[in-house]
């Protein structure tokens, strides 16, 4: 396994950087732990109570002429809120993930789809690739970003109880009286 860095980045806490030269046409996975500290500043940056695990296999591999395919699988033990009950409750994440990185200059990296000013998107169509600089990629920094996407905002522990006046009504309650209705009344009290 590569050699890690450990300065620590608050805006980056869980960093793995790869030389991106290093990278051979044969793929190679690494797996890469999130430490302690790691964990604690993924928390903060993901506003949760606690990461207490993240671990992931990343494959690298050349993409294209110039470019680099990171993907892998990675899993999460973290602690959040419940929303209903206020209490902390362990949640577990868990996705595959692929991402495409070229050079600041590759064509690759340019965008063909303006027109007039105005960007056409597609959205079941391909991404266009990330771009890197300086010939490095932090493979922890896209786990942390697709492991951020799968983090359930509204937790819910499943036996949480919600008090009675906080649940909501019957369906009828909810719904405004008809106008109808309130005629049939008057019709009755002149018959």
């Amino acid at each position: 396994m590569t050699e890690r860095k450990k300065e620590f980045d608050e805006n980056v806490p869980f960093s793995f950087p790869v030389k991106v030269g290093h990278v051979a046409s044969n793929a190679v996975t690494i797996k890469i732990e999130a430490d302690e500290k790691e964990r604690e500043g993924l928390a903060k940056l993901w506003n949760i109570v606690g990461v207490d695990s993240l671990t992931a296999d990343v494959r690298l591999s050349r993409w294209k002429r110039d470019g680099i395919r990171v993907s892998g699988q990675f899993r999460g033990e973290l602690k959040q809120i419940c929303v209903a009950s206020l209490q902390p409750i362990p949640t577990v994440i868990e996705d595959e993930f692929t991402a495409h990185f070229v050079p600041e200059t590759s064509k690759l990296a340019r965008r063909d789809d303006i027109q007039d000013g105005e960007i056409i998107i597609d959205v079941d169509g391909p991404d266009i690739p990330d771009t890197f600089t300086s010939n490095t990629i932090d493979i922890a920094e896209v786990v942390a970003e697709y492991a951020a996407l799968v983090i359930d905002p509204y937790p819910r522990d499943p036996e949480a109880l919600i008090d009675e006046k906080y649940q909501a009504s019957d369906i009828e309650d909810d719904k405004a009286p008809s106008p109808f209705a309130a005629l049939a009344s008057i019709k009755d009290e002149l018959s």
